[in-house]
């Protein structure tokens, strides 16, 4: 894969053979002759290598490497002199530097010493990726309902086109995201994530695209956004329909574009990320409804794929059940409690309204509280609205026998149902029509485990 190189250096004749040696080789530089220079291309765009004499006028080497490390600027740095003594390197690597090379320069060293930087770089990408991931989720599946979403899923990873994830809360869109940049080009470098819903939207911006320093109140030091940490990587927005309208535009000229401006900056930069999205909600009436932009929606909406909840995929529970027990007792070095029949059986009976996450957090639960073997009047007993044994399942027609509790629910179901094929399922006007808000009616949705991209028909 070609890189991107600065090379700071006084000497017009140092910078044109080294800049032609690694055009050559198939990369791409960037030259410059003085620290100050340096420092601001640094800023404004990402390098996979910088590459600075020592001895300058003005300010040298040394003193650069210092500016870059207090910048934050993630690049790796090789420092080259012609006058370079063991005093000179040692301080360099004090600095930071991760290599000191001596003039003459052969472009053999110098291309082994890109090749090291850029194999350093992408492996702690990789450690730092793999830290945050011990523990959690892979995608466990047996059944023909995942298998079309997984055979769409392959479709499209290795492509560049832009998915947009749509499933309900806790049916695992972070993990097809991932799974999308696992089976990419891309899977060498970052993957991002930004979770629209949980930012606040004053902040919303300088998490995106950065900030620098003393650009607001507060703004301390110069910080890198998400789409400049994803370079050359994978950006996940996951609640693209919670973000702010004001922001959809900026993220609409990134899209359009391939560069942004930092708040505070005076330049843009330029990114290369590939950007995949999820929601909850229904795009399509956002954008009928005026809150989401619809220029916006066809540039993130290029190839939908939609993530079937729990309930309806209840062949892949008991592997499922098996992975998350599997995964609990190792983190918490328990001895594996199986799970019998007849606790598989009552499990498929549960509506499942949290789906993944709420079996992975059943399942801990189970095997914290059962003994060798966890039977159904353990799950009867674990499940949040059945214990004592009551059935608490909504089923799809709408109807529930058992206590009160679960004929509420079965009642409400059937009148949110009925008011959504009522107006000809507009969620704007459903709401008005049941006196609630609209994120008020997205949640009883999802509590009642109706899934708005596939409402059923009804006679």
């Amino acid at each position: 894969m070609s890189a991107k190189i600065l090379i700071v250096d006084d000497e017009a004749n140092t910078l044109a053979s080294l800049s032609r040696a690694f055009r050559l080789a198939g990369h791409e530089a960037v030259v410059c002759d003085n620290a100050a220079r340096a420092l601001e291309l640094a800023q404004s765009q990402p390098f996979d290598l910088i590459l600075s004499d020592v001895v300058m006028p003005k300010r040298d080497g040394l003193a650069l490497l210092e500016d870059l490390k207090n910048a934050e600027v993630a690049a790796p740095v090789v420092m080259m002199s012609g006058q370079a003594h063991i005093e000179m390197a040692v301080r360099a690597t004090r600095l930071g530097a991760l290599d000191f090379l001596e003039k003459p320069l052969s472009t053999e060293k110098l291309l082994v010493t890109l090749d090291n930087a850029v194999k350093l770089t992408r492996l702690e990408v990789e450690n730092r990726d793999l830290r945050t991931r011990i523990g959690k989720h892979t995608m466990v599946w047996t059944g023909e309902t995942m298998r079309r979403v997984m055979a769409q899923i392959e479709r499209v990873a290795a492509s560049e086109t832009r998915v947009c994830i749509y499933g309900e809360t806790g049916t695992g869109k972070e993990l097809v995201a991932r799974t999308l940049h696992e089976k990419s080009q891309r899977a060498g470098s970052p993957f991002v994530t930004l979770n629209c819903a949980a930012v606040p939207a004053e902040l919303i911006e300088s998490e995106l695209f950065g900030h620098e320093k003393g650009s607001f109140t507060g703004a301390a030091q110069r910080h890198n956004g998400k789409f400049e940490q994803a370079h050359r990587g994978t950006l996940f927005l996951d609640e693209i329909g919670d973000m702010p309208i004001a922001m959809q535009a900026k993220l609409l000229r990134v899209l359009e574009e391939g560069e942004f401006e930092r708040i505070g900056a005076d330049k843009p930069t330029k990114v290369d990320v590939r950007v995949v999205v999820a929601t909850h909600r229904d795009l399509e009436q956002l954008v009928e409804s005026g809150g989401f932009r619809r220029d916006l929606y066809h540039r993130v909406v290029v190839f939908p794929l939609t993530l079937p909840p729990l309930r309806d995929r209840c062949e892949d529970l008991p592997s499922l059940v098996d992975h998350f027990a599997r995964q609990v007792s190792a983190q918490n070095g328990w001895k594996p409690a199986p799970f019998s029949a007849a606790a598989i059986e009552s499990l498929k009976e549960y509506g499942w309204p949290g789906n993944i996450r709420e079996l992975r957090n059943v399942v801990e639960r189970l095997l914290l509280l059962a003994g060798s073997q966890v039977e159904a009047d353990d799950v009867r007993a674990a499940l949040p609205a059945a214990k004592g044994g009551e059935k608490t399942r909504v089923s799809a027609e709408g109807s529930s026998d058992g206590p009160l509790a679960s004929r509420v629910l079965a009642f409400e179901r059937e009148t949110v149902l009925a008011e959504l094929q009522r107006h000809g399922r507009h969620v704007t006007q459903t709401a008005k029509a049941l006196g609630l808000e609209r994120s008020h009616l997205y949640k009883k949705c999802q509590q009642l485990g109706i899934d708005l991209q596939n409402l059923p028909e009804r006679e």
